[in-house]
């Protein structure tokens, strides 16, 4: 490709990119669970311009085109939940997601204090979720969110060694993330 991908905090001019991403990324979702009114694919542009503002949105990059997001918040508890990891399809299955991942973590424990981390994804999304196993978390949950699908809750602990190790939490409602 001539072009190494980089991995970067996102900026409001990102916003567009990303959106666009999103929708084709969460088409496969949509698919797998037969439901295209879910959140990531109805989101304007304006309510992601406020998830930039609030929390920490990654990019991955491709010289100037945005191919992988991820974003993260922290609650007072020092529980970061990620949401929206995508990769754009033609990059899937070479390691990008498992690096938006580790980016959008060590941002969120440097600077945010995060010391536990929590994801969502859907129960047929076998992708995802071997994803997040090979990354250290485990699951710690499930819930029913409609008759076709059921979301599952993973988590992990950061260890001071900087190591992450799963660790069992209580779990709650979220999103699913398209195929990392």
């Amino acid at each position: 490709m001539g072009t190494s991908v980089t991995i970067s905090a996102a900026t409001d001019q990102d916003a567009e990119q990303i959106l666009k991403l999103q929708f084709l990324c969460y088409q496969q979702e949509a698919a797998l669970y037969d439901d295209y009114g879910i959140e990531p694919l109805t989101q304007t542009l304006q309510a992601l311009r406020a998830e930039l503002g609030e929390g920490c949105v990654m990019v991955a990059r491709l010289g100037e085109e945005v191919v992988g997001s991820v974003r993260g918040t922290v609650d007072e508890d020092g529980t970061a939940r990620i949401a929206k990891l995508i990769v754009h399809p033609r990059m899937q299955r070479h390691g990008l997601g498992g690096r938006l991942l580790a980016a959008v973590e060590e941002r969120l424990a440097a600077e945010r204090s995060a010391t536990r981390f929590r994801l969502f994804t859907g129960h047929r999304s076998e992708g995802n979720l071997r994803l997040y196993r090979s990354r250290g978390y485990v699951p710690v949950g499930t819930e029913q969110l409609t008759p076709r699908l059921t979301v599952v809750t993973l988590e992990k602990e950061l260890r001071t060694d900087a190591t992450a190790v799963g660790a069992p939490a209580a779990a709650s409602q979220g999103e699913f993330a398209a195929q990392a």
